[in-house]
């Protein structure tokens, strides 16, 4: 990736001055702040890669969640996992070493993985949607309908879509040159900031970003919104309170985290503020890559007896709490 990267931005410096690095300003510009900055992210980080960690392991060692729904959970942590690494351990080193400073190629790569695993979440939820909508309307076809292939084809779809999305940004971005400007009010390299600072005309990059981002984000929300009308459709139908309870308490952890996700989108995005635009973007960014990824575990063994039950298992085994002795305090709430 960034040997392509390199050999495209020396294809197209030509004769015009380009930059070798940007300049991250980080979350805040206050020397005071920055130790406390460092502290916070850096426990968000660890906690993040922890409690998603110990999902995926708990769903790998537990044969009586090897079912689609908890396929697709481990897919949605490792996603999370992967997003928050992006862009909070280059933001850590830079406050450590007291720099400011990311390499062209390095820029581009972190804003492509970020547009992936951004995505990869988005389309995780519409498939883990989907699944609920065949559990609850369709229980006596479930196992039907969901067969493995049909499951790895839901998984590696939101991937291969995630990267063809990122893919066609960066090579757009690649077009562009970089003048004197190189300073971004931002912890992480993300596009829409860099189009502002390229020297180029940018209308084609904007134009593709607003309608496959509109395109993106429309498919899924869609998908989520038929299966949880059919969903309350079939469970009205049901007679007993309790099966009333139980067929929604199925559904309870992923509508929380479609909640979190896209009430994050509309809160920061859509209404009216106050702040300034910068600082509204930083919101929203620190809302998407840390503290999403950070709560969605919690969210999941919170509400999930079964993840509840796989987590406590897992940090029973004796070599497991000897390599991992935060374990225990993962759930020492529930």
């Amino acid at each position: 990736m960034c040997s392509f990267l390199q050999i495209s931005r020396n294809m197209h410096q030509g004769n015009q001055t380009t930059i070798s690095e940007f300049l991250l300003l980080g979350l805040s510009n206050q020397p005071e702040q920055q130790q406390l900055l460092l502290v916070l992210f850096l426990g968000m980080y660890l906690v993040t890669v922890a409690g998603n960690g110990l999902i995926i392991l708990a769903i790998g060692l537990d044969s009586y969640l090897h079912t689609p729904m908890y396929l697709f959970l481990a897919n949605l942590s490792f996603a999370d996992i992967s997003s928050i690494s992006t862009s909070v351990p280059k933001m850590l080193m830079n406050i450590h070493t007291s720099s400011q400073s990311i390499s062209y190629v390095s820029c581009i790569t972190q804003m492509y993985f970020s547009i992936v695993f951004v995505n990869i979440d988005n389309f995780l939820l519409g498939v883990m949607a989907y699944d609920r909508f065949v559990a609850i309307c369709h229980p006596l076809n479930y196992l039907t309908i969901m067969q493995l292939r049909f499951c790895i084809f839901l998984t590696v779809v939101p991937w291969v879509l995630s990267n063809i999305v990122a893919l066609t940004h960066t090579l757009l971005l690649l077009q562009l040159i970089f003048c004197d400007s190189s300073t971004l009010p931002h912890f992480f390299c993300d596009l829409a900031l860099l189009l502002k600072l390229s020297c180029s005309d940018t209308m084609i990059n904007e134009l593709v970003l607003f309608f496959v981002g509109l395109l993106v984000i429309t498919f899924p929300i869609a998908l989520i919104f038929f299966s949880y009308i059919c969903i309350i459709r079939a469970v009205l139908r049901i007679s007993s309170t309790e099966g009333k309870w139980k067929a929604f308490s199925t559904c309870g952890s992923h509508l929380t985290v479609v909640l979190l996700f896209y009430g994050t989108i509309v809160g920061v995005y859509f209404f009216p503020s106050s702040m300034l635009p910068d600082d509204r973007d930083k919101i929203g960014a620190v809302l998407f890559t840390v503290v999403t990824p950070m709560v969605n575990p919690f969210i999941y063994s919170l509400r999930n007896k079964d993840m509840k039950g796989a987590l406590r298992k897992l940090i029973n085994r004796k070599s497991f709490l000897l390599l991992m002795p935060w374990a225990s305090t993962f759930l020492s709430s529930q």
